[in-house]
């Protein structure tokens, strides 16, 4: 796994659980999806990079 595309997939998964936090803290049911979809992009953009990693390496 590259390691931009490691530190962007991680960054996303960072950003979602704070703003699922902060939703969670303040009541905002809209910021807590939006930190679900952040985090979920974050898991599927680190996915992806593994696939990639696994046919790079055969």
């Amino acid at each position: 796994m590259g390691t931009d595309d490691k530190i962007d997939a991680k960054a996303d998964q960072v950003k979602g659980k704070v703003k699922e936090g902060v939703g969670d803290a303040t009541g905002d049911r809209e910021l807590q999806g939006e930190g679900k979809v952040d985090q979920a992009k974050g898991h599927l953009k680190e996915a992806a990079e593994k696939v990639k990693d696994a046919f790079k390496k055969d």
